[in-house]
């Protein structure tokens, strides 16, 4: 195993245990299914495309970390005021097919690549990344908790 697969694994379980904790606090419940969980990201997916706030905050856990691919670290806060002052505006998510969902009890971790479509600054980018994203069950269903991505660069 290289070095770097070696990092990435030992940060992929560093997440999962802080989401863990995190959910564990948060009064994690029941248990998550691999489908609720993708249809909980696509919703999320709906909707910051489509800027519905209202759907956002009831998606996403108070205690939501989100890792920008850039290295920028947004609570729950500011990282919907980030859109709803129009400073990001996500215009496309596209997951690609290499997504893959795996459940720890009420814990759901999601991995893959996709490409993002955001104008940012006002300015437009395509964002290709790779992806952690992490949801808790909890007594209002599945909320986002974690997120983590890193660009991925163009191949040479």
């Amino acid at each position: 195993m290289t070095s770097r697969a070696l990092r990435l694994l030992t940060l992929l379980a560093i997440l999962a245990l802080v989401a863990a904790g995190a959910a564990r606090a948060e009064d994690c419940s029941g248990t998550i299914t691999a489908d609720e969980a993708m249809k909980a990201e696509t919703a999320r997916y709906a909707a910051q495309t489509s800027n519905d706030f209202a759907a956002m905050d009831k998606l996403f856990g108070n205690d939501l970390t989100y890792n920008h691919s850039s290295a920028a670290s947004d609570d729950k806060a500011k990282y919907i005021e980030a859109m709803r002052s129009g400073r990001t505006k996500y215009r496309k998510m596209t997951p690609n097919g290499d997504v893959q969902t795996r459940t720890y009890g009420c814990i759901a971790i999601i991995t893959g690549t996709a490409v993002y479509e955001v104008t940012s600054g006002g300015q437009d980018r395509t964002v290709p990344l790779r992806f952690t994203a992490i949801w808790a069950k909890r007594s209002s269903g599945p909320e986002f908790v974690s997120w983590q991505s890193t660009g991925i660069p163009p191949r040479q």
